[in-house]
């Protein structure tokens, strides 16, 4: 019983700690110095976290749930994350940090044998 537990904490934390590193890269991405330590520290934190779904995907769905949010307008008409270069290399990013997230999903496990494109079909050498 612990252990959905302690995953679903995991999930939740990962979740939390991705949305405000979002807010961090939102808060700082307006210039170039803060667009690039955004980019190294929430790219460093993807790859550092071990893939999986309840590891490396909350992370990114924080960050790019929070940076989306921040997309919209708000009631005074302006934006937070503003329609130039800065504003679309961190949605680009957001974007690479989602697809790299469900790319590392599922780890390959060498006991299945030889994968897909090394001329076996999926199937295992006999």
């Amino acid at each position: 019983m612990i252990g959905p537990v302690r995953t679903a904490g995991r999930v939740v934390l990962l979740v939390l700690l991705g949305a405000v590193v979002g807010l961090a890269a939102v808060a700082i991405h307006g210039e170039t110095p803060g667009l690039l330590l955004t980019v190294a520290g929430t790219g460093a934190a993807a790859v550092a976290l071990p893939p999986g779904p309840g590891t490396r995907l909350p992370f990114a769905l924080g960050w790019v749930a929070l940076v989306g949010y921040a997309t919209a307008p708000r009631p005074e008409g302006d934006y937070v994350v503003a329609q130039n270069v800065p504003g679309y290399v961190l949605l680009g990013f957001g974007l690479v940090l989602l697809l790299h997230a469900v790319v590392t999903l599922r780890p390959r496990d060498p006991a299945e044998g030889p994968g897909p494109g090394d001329g076996s079909g999926g199937h295992p050498a006999r």
